[in-house]
């Protein structure tokens, strides 16, 4: 593993303490795994975003969903 330093706000310091005793873990793992989970959440925004502005992806109305979507459940009630 690589060794990272980076400097913090003593108040964030003490949160991340605070809770790295409450779940039995050293502030090592809760910082890796808080960042873990931060880049994983921005992964997921990011390929969002990129759906959000592609052209090619189509923007589906809400009402003309929900119309086909009742209107298949009818048929199949026949």
């Amino acid at each position: 593993m690589v060794q990272v330093t980076a400097r913090l706000p003593e108040d964030l310091v003490e949160k991340a303490d605070r809770a790295a005793s409450r779940l039995n873990r050293s502030r090592a793992q809760l910082l890796r795994q808080a960042l873990e989970y931060y880049l994983e959440d921005f992964e997921d925004l990011r390929l969002a975003l990129d759906r959000l502005n592609d052209p090619a992806d189509p923007v589906l109305d809400w009402e003309d969903v929900r119309r086909d979507l009742l209107d298949q459940d009818q048929g199949e009630r026949g």
